[in-house]
């Protein structure tokens, strides 16, 4: 599925081409630190398919100038929101099982670098998804389970992204006006220091307020999600919390990737997202964005 979802995001990508602060201080500041060193600039995301690829890729790249991590935040992408024809559940495949159930060699190496890991929520064709429970107390327990989840692995938080729902299926509702708010409001509650980032696609995105109340502050961050392109994402108001920019490791050329690196810099955005970072020795693409919001290379250690 994982290569599946890539390409449709790169083709979503060129379609889209042709077309204040968050409320708790769990957010990294908007220059970026670590805890072997610091650095000034954009906070870098990195999304890793844990189907395929290892979490440890994200602690393996730093400045040259410095010795910061490049990756401040790394999202395991991803378990899934399931439906069992009553409740909706939380999933993990057997490969976000394995990264949970090691968390002492997969997780904390990179959270003792100064990374913070996020766990990725993801539609699993069920008709369950962020946007259909159907009362408050059915958002509130699907939170509890994701709180649980935070807590129990020793995660940082929560990322919300709200694809392959296919909200209907097996007789689910069809997404509702208050569902997402009162699922982003229950979890802020359950874990007030803790990271909550928003993918901003599908029904959930596009309902961040009900009945007078915004969640879009909640949110410590959101980014865009078409890769190789550029656009501001529903969320915080705050710039410092937004990457309008996305690229791909695999799929957004290096010369684009620096493009879209210096449009954060000189629109003073405070997020630069990235995906699909595998195995493989990536430093010289990284090198081509770095350039650009940190002014220096990225080195690779194995």
């Amino acid at each position: 599925m994982s290569k599946q979802l890539m390409k449709r995001r790169t083709l979503l990508s060129a379609v889209a081409a042709g077309t204040a602060a968050a409320a708790t201080g769990a957010a990294l500041p908007a220059a970026a630190k670590c805890h072997s060193a610091q650095k000034s600039g954009p906070v870098t995301v990195a999304y890793i398919e844990v189907n395929d690829h290892s979490m440890l890729s994200a602690g393996k790249y730093t400045l040259a100038n410095g010795g910061a991590q490049v990756i401040d935040v790394a999202v395991i992408f991803a378990a899934n929101i399931n439906y069992d024809g009553s409740n909706a559940y939380l999933y993990f495949n057997p490969q976000v099982q394995s990264v949970l159930d090691n968390v002492a060699t997969q997780v904390r190496p990179l959270q003792k670098k100064g990374i913070k890991v996020l766990l990725s929520v993801l539609g699993n064709h069920r008709g369950a998804g962020f946007a259909n429970f159907p009362t408050k107390k059915a958002a509130d327990a699907f939170a509890q389970q994701l709180a649980d989840a935070v807590n129990r692995y020793g995660l940082d938080g929560i990322d919300f992204d709200d694809e392959y729902a296919e909200y209907g299926n097996n007789g689910t509702g069809q997404p509702n006006a208050f569902s997402f708010v009162y699922l982003v409001q229950a979890l802020r509650a359950k874990l007030p220091n803790k990271l909550i980032t928003l993918y901003d696609i599908g029904p959930a995105a596009d309902r961040l307020t009900y009945n007078g109340q915004s969640i879009a502050n909640t949110f410590n961050y959101a980014w865009n999600p078409y890769y190789g392109t550029w656009s501001v994402p529903a969320g915080p108001t705050s710039k410092s919390r937004l990457s309008p920019a996305a690229v791909s490791y695999t799929a957004t050329s290096s010369t684009t990737a620096a493009a879209l690196a210096q449009r954060t810099i000189s629109e003073g955005y405070g997020v630069f997202l990235t995906y699909d970072l595998t195995a493989a020795d990536t430093s010289s693409y990284m090198t081509a964005f770095t350039q650009k919001l940190y002014g220096s290379a990225t080195t690779y250690t194995p």
